[in-house]
């Protein structure tokens, strides 16, 4: 895998796994709150499938 893809899949599963977690039970929402602007903005531009 190149490593823009590896960077763009692995920043996109966090992002997925902060999701589920602010919908649990007792989640702390503060975290959420401050994690996932600075998380979404370190999401490098999406792989062009170029050099894979």
């Amino acid at each position: 895998m190149c490593p823009d893809c590896e960077d763009f899949a692995r920043t996109v599963l966090l992002l997925g796994q902060l999701a589920l977690y602010a919908d649990t039970t007792g989640a702390d929402l503060d975290f959420v709150d401050i994690v996932s602007p600075s998380l979404a903005a370190s999401l490098p531009e999406p792989p062009t499938g170029e050099g894979s």
